[in-house]
């Protein structure tokens, strides 16, 4: 089951907290609980629990201890002017991050030990565009990606005709991809020689898979398509239709399936996707898979039937999607990388190049059924005060 996103996020209930030590310990107090949201979520959140003092439980009784559930902070927004966000977190304990820059004409990278550091971090320019031919406009959505030893950069990228716009990857065999040499690996071999942008690949039980959208030639509608690979910038085997836009939330002002990513959870997978026009009515969808499942047969895949994450005008967000995801410092909690404008009206005639789509950084929550809960983009929690009570023996 797929649980739509509601107006507020109002913790319901929580769980009792009771803890039972001894005189003279201290009280072991959980640092996440289980709550239950307004509209029935039930998720886990973080909890910080007020010190106590010196002494306080050297005597036998009960007593309350005051707590405040938390969500992960982050700056909002992280880096400005950054669609297409992008962050990974690799072994050298730095989150590297990319996204699309304003101009369209290069791929920069910055990287930070924390996710809050990337905001100042220092950003390199590492690949420009060619004065003409292919690669030489509307260089779209790069990601960053560390495989078998080398870093590689997936990116759409137009010719002389600008919406010729085709996939293309690049490779980098030094230690740091921000000060190493970037080599043209060319075009990914999608079986159709047509619009084409937004690719991603992930890893999984030993496979490894690109998921990119596509449109028909001569047609608008942009589809989601999945195929293994035998290296990163190769495909092979069947190319599988995996998403079109037969949604009404998927078709307001263009018919479109894009911007996918993968993340797992237990014995499920998922792949979070964009739909609509690049203005207020973007949004995000999500589509799942039992882990175990063949991810090339259309048959093993669910489609949630509403979006999961729109527009929030009470936060001020507009248009939030083309999400990546990440992992918080803690090793941990997952985290939803995604852009969004801070106004609704849009004066240039292609949103497009209005390029106040910032890159933003929130908490994403697990329900029950084990899905991903995104909530609403800029949420906070309304109520987020708990109490727990300590027996001393």
């Amino acid at each position: 089951m797929i649980v739509a996103i509601t107006n507020h996020m109002k913790i319901k209930r929580t769980e009792t907290v009771k803890v039972t030590t001894n005189v003279g310990m201290n009280a072991d107090l959980p640092k996440k609980i289980v709550v239950e949201l307004e509209n029935g979520v039930q998720t886990e959140l973080n909890v910080v629990w007020k010190k106590t003092e010196d002494g306080q439980y050297d005597q036998a009784g009960e007593y309350e201890v005051q707590g405040e559930i938390k969500l992960l902070d982050f700056p909002n927004p992280l880096v400005e002017q950054r669609a297409d966000p992008f962050i990974y977190k690799h072994t050298d304990g730095y989150y590297y991050f990319t996204g699309s820059y304003p101009e369209y004409d290069r791929i920069v990278l910055r990287r930070s030990k924390t996710i809050k550091g990337l905001k100042d971090a220092e950003e390199v320019v590492v690949w420009r565009k060619y004065d003409q031919g292919i690669m030489s406009a509307h260089i779209w959505a790069p990601e960053i990606h560390f495989i078998d030893g080398k870093w590689y950069i997936h990116f759409a990228a137009g010719a002389d005709d600008e919406w010729a716009i085709r996939p293309y990857v690049l490779e980098c065999s030094d230690s740091n991809p921000l000060e190493g040499n970037w080599i043209e690996k060319g075009q990914v071999n999608t079986n159709f020689d047509s619009f084409s942008l937004d690719a991603t690949t992930f890893e999984h039980d030993g496979k490894r898979y690109l998921v990119w959208a596509q449109a028909p030639e001569h047609d608008t509608t942009s589809c989601l398509y999945m195929a293994e690979m035998s290296n990163p910038w190769t495909i092979k085997g069947k190319q599988m239709l995996l998403s079109e836009p037969d949604l009404a939330w998927e078709q307001r002002g263009f018919h479109v399936n894009e911007g996918a990513a993968f993340i797992r959870k237990d014995n499920q997978v998922f792949i979070a996707y964009s739909g609509s026009a690049t203005d207020d009515r973007y949004a995000m969808g999500l589509l799942s898979a039992q882990a175990d499942s063949d991810l090339l047969n259309p048959k093993s895949w669910s489609k949630s039937q509403e979006p999961v994450f729109v527009s929030n005008e009470e936060a001020m967000e507009f248009g939030p999607g083309h999400n990546s995801f990440t992992i918080a410092e803690d090793g941990e909690t997952d985290l939803l990388v995604y852009h969004a404008r801070p106004y609704k009206e849009i004066e240039k005639d292609n949103s497009l190049y209005d390029h106040n789509r910032h890159a933003r950084v929130q908490q994403i929550l697990w329900d029950q059924n084990g899905y991903p809960y995104f909530g609403k983009p800029g949420q906070s929690i309304h109520n987020p005060n708990i109490q727990a009570k300590i027996m001393v023996k």
